[in-house]
């Protein structure tokens, strides 16, 4: 009987074994390359749960991953320790490539937009500012392939009252954000990283 329990142990161990190589080797966490990796500058931190900072990073389909940052996940803790306290910043996140990176005739697409961050609170992650584009998940259409969501931080200039015009307000795609920032007079980002996923069902 001793020996049959031990051969069960065993097959039982392998087992197990094999079901962690197969999740660790479906779980790999691609960086992106070439063009895509030189848009993260910064050290500027995007985490989500489960995943932690995945800045520059393709977002894996194991674990739900893809279709938990699309239906379940609420908005990212963006962390730039590098920020100063005596300063605020602005935060735009955007999709590039709407509605397909082949065809991104609605760029740039809105995800998210915040002012009058606080440059100490920036530093612990806590985003504490004026909120002009509520955060909507990255929800890339079937069959639209990767989409990238770039994110992009700003210095504020001092007393600089930053709003979104009726048009912009109106809708999400098809934004301009080169004219938002010149309006505005941001400048070039201090920061810019982005994550890379696409349709769970795909």
């Amino acid at each position: 009987m001793e020996p049959l329990n031990a051969y069960f142990l065993a097959i039982g161990f392998i087992v197990i074994v094999m079901q962690q190589g197969i999740h660790t080797e479906e779980c790999l966490f691609e960086k992106l390359e070439d063009k895509d990796s030189m848009f993260c500058r910064g050290n500027l931190k995007v985490i989500y749960p489960e995943l932690g900072d995945v800045g520059c990073t393709y977002i894996p389909k194991c674990n739900l991953y893809r279709k938990r940052i699309s239906k379940e996940w609420i908005s990212p803790r963006v962390q730039y320790q590098q920020a100063d306290g005596n300063k605020k910043y602005v935060l735009i996140m955007v999709d590039p490539d709407a509605p397909s990176r082949a065809d991104p005739k609605y760029r740039f697409w809105r995800h998210w937009t915040i002012v009058d961050i606080n440059g100490g609170d920036l530093k612990n992650g806590n985003l504490k500012g004026h909120v002009l584009s509520d955060y909507r998940r990255p929800t890339p259409p079937s069959q639209s392939g990767y989409h990238r969501y770039q994110f992009l931080l700003y210095e504020q200039p001092a007393d600089q009252a930053i709003t979104l015009s009726p048009e912009e307000s109106a809708s999400t795609g098809s934004w301009k954000v080169e004219k938002f920032v010149e309006r505005f007079q941001l400048g070039t980002p201090v920061a810019s990283t982005q994550f890379v996923t696409k349709d769970y069902r795909d």
